[in-house]
């Protein structure tokens, strides 16, 4: 099995689909990580700083059958290191705990309402990317506002956008504006998130796996929900990192490339937008900024 890749404005492949190992344990995420590379044929790992398990995808990575060239590997800076000088180190911090001389992508994981030290983070990236030890650079949870903010700056544009996305949500405004600017969008939370309960002010829990649209397209193509959804993002062009725990579920969805959703299915799920977060909007969140 060969997962699709898109071509970042980096120059840099990315599979188009990969794992995400938000809130996995150090135990589940080498577990998950070394089944997805050596026995689902996973070729995308993301993983970020702020998730505390940087060095178990490094162990994974080290133990697995698959060479390192071949592992697109994503982390992200978190928001308490945003400035130039302390995004240096942390990037420094996340090469040692992924026990890796490079990254294949290196993302600001939320944006700062401080615009001044946000700039100087994307500066920060822009010369960790100069030196090689990031194949390409981006940022997650921008809006259009923000990704103006970087194209009004001149010099390097995001190579993705990685923002909560789903049939729910599906961001239109977000992907019109990168696309404009060669600007990948990767999808997270693409199954619509948690069941449990929502994280931000207005966010609810997610429905999306037991929806009634979702499941009869399902079973029209005898497949599973969560199939269906990685489908729906595969076919709008979108990078999409489901998380999961389970081996077998990993390998479940992966599977995804015998079958296409038609007109039709792509129709019904349309009807799903009704602009319902999981997670909070970038606009109301500073979690974590530095003072």
């Amino acid at each position: 099995m060969t997962t699709p890749t898109l071509t970042l404005n980096s120059g840099t492949a990315i599979p188009q689909l990969g794992l995400g190992v938000w809130q996995a344990t150090d135990e589940q995420t080498e577990t998950v990580v070394r089944s997805a590379l050596d026995e689902a044929g996973y070729r995308h790992i993301d993983t970020a700083r702020a998730y505390d398990n940087e060095a178990a995808v490094g162990r994974a990575l080290a133990a697995s059958s698959a060479p390192r060239e071949d592992v697109f590997v994503t982390t992200k800076l978190w928001n308490a290191d945003q400035g130039y000088e302390p995004a240096l180190r942390a990037f420094d911090d996340s090469l040692r705990r992924l026990a890796t001389d490079y990254v294949d992508l290196y993302l600001i994981h939320w944006p700062l309402q401080n615009r001044e030290r946000l700039l100087r983070t994307w500066d920060a990236l822009e010369e960790i990317a100069g030196s090689g030890r990031a194949k390409a650079i981006g940022v997650c949870n921008f809006e259009p506002h923000h990704l103006q903010l970087l194209v009004d700056r001149g010099g390097m544009l995001p190579a993705v956008d990685q923002v909560e996305l789903h049939p729910h949500l599906p961001q239109h405004h977000i992907r019109e504006a990168a696309v404009a600017h060669g600007i990948a969008v990767e999808s997270w939370s693409p199954l619509g998130g948690t069941p449990k309960s929502g994280w931000g002010k207005d966010s609810k829990p997610n429905t999306l796996l037991a929806d009634p649209v979702v499941t009869a397209v399902a079973d029209k193509h005898g497949k599973s929900p969560a199939q269906v959804l990685i489908r729906w993002h595969l076919q709008n062009g979108l990078i999409v990192i489901p998380k999961t725990v389970h081996p077998e579920r990993a390998a479940q969805n992966i599977d995804v490339f015998d079958f296409a959703l038609d007109d039709d299915d792509l129709a019904q799920i349309a009807t799903l937008d009704d602009g319902t977060r999981v997670g909070a909007h970038p606009d109301e969140l500073n979690m974590g900024a530095p003072d």
